[in-house]
Order: structure tokens, then C-alpha cells, then sequence
């Protein structure tokens, strides 16, 4: 699979890329390989820094530090991930549908879009998780944080569509007889790919930020080990007032990492789809630059002025 040539969409991808690897087999080679677990309570070694023995030192309670990082990456990735999709598959569904149908359809998504945007979104899922706290996985937080996320995407797919419909290849693809959910799919969608991209990112970000600031305030589900439970933990056991940094600014980091990765792919998304963005070839520079040094060369060059005579001194 070759990698996008923008510079900033392929390091991001590379972070990414990096962070599921670690989700992925992550938790293998930590507990089987090197003998660490994220639950294991060694009050011997509790608050000691990092070591041989604890790379990233322990807990208050002696668990290890980065076995907890590389397991509960796995479960804060697919909280992102599954909230990302759920929130952009609704997004789409009910902007594009809105805004290519009209009429009736449009006006009743619209409203529905409105109402769920005057709602406010935190205090919304706030009370949605305390009120379900305990009563399932990260799935649950999951589709809480995608259920409660969609509306601005929506509203902005739907503008794009509103600009979209009347072009010619939507009109083309009319004439030749194409059901409406057949010009949504193979026309609309695709034309906007990359809008859809760059919120996908946004909201999976947005999701784990979400899910993180839910566990830090104790409404998440902090018996499973996570980034945001790792804060929780943290906080409660006076990790910053103890001078503790290895237990709470890992977690801290990886988010961070992910938020600047998606920033980065953003941005050269943006430098591909729009044309003031987009930087010519390399070969094109060059010809430009030679283009240039040329015209400088070929320039007469004016003679210089003689210089004025000095008065006499009297």
C-alpha cells in the first residue's frame, strides 16, 4: 500500500498506524513476553519509578504502569473508533439525505438536527453515563459518546450538498434514471470524501477525548482499564501532588500524540482537496525557480550613474 506523498497526511497515518500496532499485539507481548500484568496488586512496589523492572514505574497499589498504557490503549482506540463511526455514518445519513432530498424530508431532519444542536452536548452525556454507569463495557460509552455527537457534522454535510445537487454529473446521473439512494451513494458520498474524512478523524479524536474526560470524572466504566480510567486512578491516588508524573502523564502523552496525528492528516487533507493549498510538483519548482534565474540574467543592466561632481570649498 503506497502512502500519501503530502508529508503531514503520511505522518499522521504512521502515528496511527504505530498506535494500533501497539493495540493490536501490544497486550501479547507485555503479559506473555515480558511477564506484566495491568491488574496485579504489589503493595512492595507501590509508587516506584520507572525501572528494570516497572519500564514505567507502578501505581499506588503496585500495578504496573505500562502494562496498564499498552492494554488499556486497545480499549480507548476502540472507543474512538466505534463512536468515529457511529457518529459519522449518522452525520452522513442525515445531511446528505437532508440536504439532496429537500422538501418535507429536509425540513424534518433539519429540525431534528437543530433540536439536538440547542441541547447541550457535554451535559447531555453526562447525564446519558451516569445513567448507564456500571451497566455495560466500553461499547456502551462507545455508542453514548456517537449517539450524542452527530449533529454539527450533520449540519455541515448537508450545506456541501445543498451546493452539490444542482452540478451537472448530479443531474446526469438523474437522467439516466438513478434512484435517489443510488445518487447519494455513487455520486454525493464519493464527491465528498474528503469532508467525510477529515470529521471522521475529528469525531474518533473527539470520542476519545470524550471517553477519557468521562473515566477522569468517575462516569465511565473505571473497572476496565483505559486511558481515562488510568487518569481517574491517577487523580484519586494524588499521583501529581506526590510528584508521581510516570503514572499520569503516559496516558496524558498518547492522547495528546493522537490529537496532534489527526491535526497532521487534517491539515494535508486540506493542502490535497483544495487547490490554494495544493504546492505544484517538485519539477514544476524547479522550472518555475530556472524560469525566474533566466529572466534575472537575460535583464539589460542599466549603466551607472556618474557620480556628482563634489562642490568646491570656498
Amino acid at each position: 500500500m503506497k502512502l500519501p506523498g503530502n508529508p503531514k497526511v503520511r505522518t499522521g497515518i504512521c502515528v496511527f498506524a504505530v498506535f494500533a500496532l501497539v493495540a493490536l499485539v501490544g497486550p501479547y507481548v507485555v503479559q506473555n513476553l515480558m511477564g506484566l500484568s495491568p491488574s496485579d496488586v504489589h503493595t512492595a512496589d507501590a509508587m516506584q519509578g520507572p525501572s528494570g523492572a516497572h519500564p514505567l514505574g507502578t501505581t499506588a497499589t503496585g500495578e504496573d504502569v505500562l502494562a496498564q498504557l499498552v492494554v488499556g490503549s486497545r480499549v480507548s482506540l476502540l472507543v474512538g473508533l466505534v463512536a468515529g463511526i457511529v457518529t459519522t455514518v449518522l452525520s452522513v445519513l442525515v445531511g446528505v439525505a437532508g440536504g439532496y432530498l429537500g422538501g418535507r424530508a429536509d425540513s424534518v431532519l433539519t429540525v431534528l438536527t437543530n433540536i439536538c444542536l440547542v441541547i447541550p452536548g457535554m451535559p447531555l452525556l453526562i447525564i446519558i453515563a451516569s445513567y448507564v454507569q456500571g451497566r455495560g463495557g466500553w461499547l456502551t460509552v462507545a455508542l453514548i459518546i456517537g449517539l450524542t455527537a452527530w449533529p454539527w457534522g450533520a449540519r455541515q454535510k448537508r450545506a456541501q450538498t445543498l451546493s452539490l445537487r444542482h452540478r451537472d454529473f448530479v443531474t446526469a446521473a438523474e437522467m439516466t434514471g438513478e434512484s435517489r439512494w443510488g445518487v447519494i451513494t455513487r455520486e454525493l458520498i464519493p464527491s465528498l470524501a474528503p469532508i467525510i474524512s477529515v470529521s471522521f478523524l475529528g469525531a474518533v479524536v473527539g470520542s476519545m477525548f470524550a471517553d477519557a474526560g468521562l473515566s477522569f470524572i468517575g462516569l465511565g466504566n473505571i473497572n476496565i482499564t483505559s486511558w481515562g480510567s488510568m487518569l481517574y486512578w491517577a487523580q484519586n491516588g494524588s499521583a501529581l501532588t506526590r510528584g508521581a508524573w510516570w503514572w499520569f502523564v503516559p496516558p496524558g502523552a498518547c492522547i495528546a500524540v493522537i490529537g496532534v496525528a489527526a491535526g497532521l492528516i487534517n491539515f494535508g487533507i486540506d493542502e490535497i482537496s483544495n487547490p490554494r493549498l495544493r504546492k505544484p510538483p517538485k519539477k514544476v519548482r524547479d522550472r518555475a525557480e530556472a524560469a525566474k534565474l533566466r529572466r534575472r540574467t537575460d535583464e539589460p543592466v542599466e549603466p551607472a550613474t556618474a557620480p556628482k561632481a563634489q562642490e568646491a570649498t570656498s
